[in-house]
């Protein structure tokens, strides 16, 4: 237990520093246009929580960490969507089903990248079923929920901003049931789908390595990592901060 909790507090220490970072870029780059009083305070209120985390013993703990820093981060979500109020208004996480056109995209992304993440974990020789943070279910891949988790901000939060804030999104892309979830519609998912792979193709240098790396790549590095450290190659397992 002490050792999961060890590389589990790495992978939220990861996924908070990269929330933080997201909320203190769409600050710097549209502060005229959001109510950076509110990102401010939710950004502080993230970074008080990671020296906490650098300390935590216990999963447990760790889980009500990062519940307390996720809670605060979807919180100022819905200041970072620029346009179209409308059709892209987020009010809070939804899952199971999404019940807004901003849910239904986090929810395909996250299942892209931990789909991503399960391939680069068995890719480097490592049991994407076995986690560390994400306890073992029956036909769930809980390493890769668990890599995921630094990458969520990043790779899977961004991303969809991005759609939203550069109109690549439509109110047509999704589809409006009864019960009250939305779903994106298949040329909405073709549509997200092409701007996914887009995106995978561009370069970024590894905090890390130091390395020019398409962001694609990013998975199979941090699962590489991951393995090298289990493997006694490397003293810690370093988590991405994005910059």
């Amino acid at each position: 237990p002490s050792q999961c909790c060890q590389i589990s507090r790495t992978m939220i220490f990861g996924k908070l520093f990269n929330a933080r970072w997201s909320i203190e870029r769409t600050r710097r780059d549209h502060g005229l246009r959001v109510d950076s009083e509110k990102l401010v305070s939710v950004s502080k209120q993230i970074y008080s929580l990671l020296s906490q985390v650098k300390e935590v013993t216990a999963l447990e703990e760790l889980r009500g960490l990062e519940g307390v820093g996720a809670s605060a981060y979807f919180s100022a979500f819905d200041e970072m969507i620029l346009g179209d109020k409308e059709t892209f208004s987020f009010q809070g996480r939804s899952r199971r089903p999404p019940l807004d056109a901003v849910n239904a995209m986090l929810s395909f992304a996250y299942s892209l990248l931990a789909h991503d993440c399960a391939s680069a974990l068995e890719s480097v020789g490592l049991d994407s079923y076995v986690g560390f943070l994400h306890r073992d279910r029956p036909g769930r891949t809980s390493l890769a929920l668990d890599l995921m988790e630094e990458l969520r901000p990043c790779m899977a939060d961004r991303f969809v901003l991005t759609l939203i804030n550069n109109r690549q999104v439509k109110a047509a892309d999704f589809q409006y049931m009864e019960s009250g979830a939305v779903l994106l519609t298949d040329s909405g998912r073709k549509t997200f789908l092409k701007h996914w792979q887009e995106k995978k193709k561009e370069t970024l240098t590894h905090p890390y390595l130091g390395e020019k790396l398409p962001w694609g790549m990013i998975p199979y590095i941090q699962a590489l990592l991951l393995a090298r450290y289990l493997r006694g190659d490397l003293d810690a397992y370093p988590p991405f901060l994005w910059k």
